[in-house]
């Protein structure tokens, strides 16, 4: 099974992208892997793998849509026809690949992606989807990105959405769904939230049980929480922030005396089971649900070990025909608009 990477995406590309579909060859028996990019750069990162050569291919460009493109994300995907994800992506729209991979700019892979692929008929707004770790293992968001704006059409096909997702990833029979809100009873919020709390109320086959304060997220009591795609975003990027923070204050909170040293010996089982529990790249990558195909976001500053998981998770979506079990869920749904 073909899975294309934009081999230069991401802050640390080429060499952990190519590292990291290595990695992932030499996990998956079946797949073989397409590396779009410049071509002797790859090159020469592969010489340092041993690796079954009749399992990659390589395609070459030298335009690549920066992590920091001045450009708008539209007008960056238009200009740059040959650009590394534009031609990921093309391989996926053609047939050639079964999925695409890549850790570049958001809003042009975002922008590339709507464009190639285009939306499952019956879906409003794709979204950007990720998993989170809960204390009860993981959960779901979205939309994290995609639309800053939204209606409460958008919500309720987030839910649908979502909740199969949630059955797939998760392997939840009757995921919980809630929405982001500032309270819990019926009511609270603005109209947005409102009318998506009537909407999901009435959708059937999906496990609304309503609203979700943000306090609440990682507790586990809910799988899939949906939000507008800014407030999604402010979520993911100020739970990094926090993550980011508690690790900083207790790495320097052992360096302070030598008794804190000793416990941190003793607990360090504790440490490496916290820091997979949170670790981005432990989940691979978010995925652009609602799109006529796989494409994969890995997170900007992907190393090798979650250019893998991206990889991984890409194939099982392939392999278990998620588009198209998709577009049966989305069947009954009103034309795209």
């Amino acid at each position: 099974m073909e899975i294309v990477l934009d081999a230069m995406g991401g802050d640390h590309a080429p060499f952990e992208t190519v590292k990291g579909a290595i990695l992932a060859l030499n996990e998956i028996p079946k797949l073989k892997m397409i590396l779009v990019g410049h071509k002797d750069k790859i090159e020469q990162e592969l010489i340092k793998y041993k690796y079954d050569k009749d399992r990659v291919e390589i395609i070459h460009t030298d335009e690549v849509i920066e992590m920091n493109e001045k450009k708008s994300p539209a007008m960056a995907v238009r200009e740059k026809k040959n650009a590394s994800m534009n031609i990921a992506l093309q391989f996926v729209k053609e047939g050639k690949a079964y999925a695409s991979v890549s850790a570049g700019n958001t809003g042009a892979l975002m922008s590339a992606s709507l464009l190639k692929l285009g939306r499952i008929k019956g879906v409003l707004r794709p979204a950007i989807t990720t998993v989170f770790p809960s204390k009860k293992g993981k959960m779901i968001l979205l939309d994290v990105g995609a639309n800053a704006d939204c209606k409460s059409e958008y919500l309720k096909q987030f839910a649908m959405m979502g909740s199969f997702y949630a059955k797939m990833i998760l392997k939840k029979d009757n995921p919980k769904i809630g929405i982001l809100n500032i309270g819990t009873e019926e009511g609270k919020g603005n109209s947005l939230t409102n009318e998506a709390y009537q909407l999901l109320n009435e959708t059937k086959d999906i496990n609304f049980i309503g609203n979700t304060e943000p306090g609440d997220i990682f507790k586990g009591d809910v799988d899939v929480i949906v939000t507008d795609g800014f407030t999604g975003n402010i979520v993911l990027k100020t739970s990094e922030g926090i993550a980011k923070l508690i690790f900083d204050i207790i790495k320097e909170s052992l360096k302070d005396k030598f008794i804190s040293k000793i416990g941190a010996l003793l607990m360090k089982p504790i440490f490496i089971n916290l820091k997979e529990r949170m670790d981005y790249s432990e989940y691979g990558g978010a995925l652009f649900l609602g799109l006529d195909g796989i494409s994969i976001k890995s997170h900007g500053s992907s190393d090798a070990k979650a250019i893998k998981n991206g990889i991984k998770i890409a194939y099982f979506f392939a392999e278990n025909n998620f588009v198209g079990n998709l577009k049966e869920i989305m069947k009954g749904e009103k034309p795209n608009g």
